[in-house]
């Protein structure tokens, strides 16, 4: 079997060392360790900074496919390649707002793939959300929450259904014979958002997750989660509190995970500071909600139905104003963060890999630790990726 040994410094869930050893056999990390403490030959000290595969749980593309749009494995592929290669090892594909049929279909064509090892998950964002705060999602397709179609997505996507993001305020959203039952029932998470919901629906929803998931017994999570904070909510005021109070409560006290953007886009980094400062990082994890232009130059795009124009790097809708995803790499927002938030760089990493991990329930990715798959993220003093292993082998 294959060794390779790399040195430099290593990024650690609770810890950097400074000058260390990562051993990898095969597909397996076998040692990590102090360069001092390591008996084996070394190899001469680098200036290379080695992070763990990162994980993102909400990303709609890049590399000009789209998984709303990818009626295809390649085209799928194009998508989950271009984020690999900047960092990315375990992705989950993210679909939008769109009719049942085309649903369907792409639950089929995603699941076939995340059979196959390519994809972590895969993540439906609507069709149960609010029309007041659809976003880049198409209103046209927008229904009431449907635990029957929500149960045969879930069946469709083989056991891959990580989550599935609804507006509170629906009915049928949370409570008895509800999406919220179906998803947690099925093995899947309700992630709280697109929500026009007043602070009352917000918090129920979040106590019937917690009840729903001690009664249920799910590798995922077991925690709902918010789907990207503060964007495609009703904002935070004092007299008209909206959902984003009780969000971050809920958080704070153990409850859901918060997604966050933190592309220097969709939310300023000093609030995803003050995030991070207030509920902690085991309670947020870093998402790109990236589409077809990320790695690409401006233009011409699309995200599901909807036609999408980026310019200077930022997607919005080409009718309308409304952000319509990221353009950023998960490896970008750990920039952002570490640089702009001020967040201490483990972790700014720890929210973009253990987390996504977590939600996942997969314990054999997310941090550089002996037994675990070697994803490995090489990059140098700014944070730009110089190679990227994944599995133990080289991304092309």
């Amino acid at each position: 079997m294959d060794q390779q040994i790399m040195r430099g410094r290593v990024i650690l869930k609770d810890s950097i060392i400074d000058d260390g050893v990562i051993e990898i056999e095969g597909q397996f990390i076998t040692r990590v360790c102090a360069a001092t403490e390591y008996e084996g030959d070394l190899p001469a000290p680098s200036d290379s900074t080695f992070l763990p595969g990162l994980v993102d749980v909400h990303c709609h593309g890049g590399g000009g496919e789209s998984f709303p749009n990818a009626t295809t494995g390649e085209a799928a592929m194009v998508a989950v390649m271009e984020h690999r290669r900047h960092g990315t090892t375990s992705l989950v594909a993210s679909c939008v707002t769109a009719d049942a049929d085309t649903l369907k279909a792409r639950a089929r064509t995603l699941a076939s793939l995340a059979k196959q090892g390519e994809l972590a998950g895969i993540h439906f964002e609507g069709p149960f959300v609010s029309h007041a705060r659809c976003g880049a999602q198409d209103p046209t397709y927008i229904v009431d929450p449907d635990p029957d179609l929500t149960r045969e997505l879930i069946e469709l996507c083989e056991g891959y259904a990580l989550s599935m993001t609804l507006a509170p305020e629906k009915p049928r959203a949370y409570g008895e014979g509800s999406v919220a039952e179906a998803l947690i029932d099925g093995g899947a998470l309700p992630s709280w958002g697109h929500t026009d919901s007043t602070s009352v629906y917000a918090r129920e929803a979040l106590e019937y997750s917690r009840a729903r998931f001690a009664q249920s017994n799910t590798s995922r999570g077991p925690r709902a989660t918010i789907t990207h904070l503060f964007n495609g909510m009703r904002p935070l005021h004092h007299r008209d509190t909206g959902p984003i109070a009780e969000f971050l409560s809920d958080a704070a006290r153990g409850g859901a995970v918060a997604e966050l953007i933190c592309d220097n886009v969709h939310v300023d980094p000093l609030l995803v500071r003050d995030v991070y400062e207030l509920v902690g990082r085991d309670h947020v994890v870093f998402i790109t909600d990236a589409m077809a232009a990320a790695g690409m130059p401006d233009g011409a795009y699309t995200l599901g139905p909807q036609d999408v124009v980026v310019r200077d790097g930022i997607a919005r809708l080409a009718q309308g104003e409304s952000i319509a995803g990221g353009t950023a790499h998960l490896l970008d927002c750990v920039r952002v963060a570490s640089t702009l938030g001020g967040i201490p760089l483990v972790d700014a990493v720890y929210m973009a890999s253990v987390q996504g991990a977590t939600i996942l329930g997969d314990d054999r990715i997310g941090c550089l630790e002996a037994g675990k798959f070697a994803d490995v993220v090489e990059v140098d003093s700014a944070l730009n990726v110089r190679r990227v292993l994944r599995r133990g082998t080289v991304v092309e």
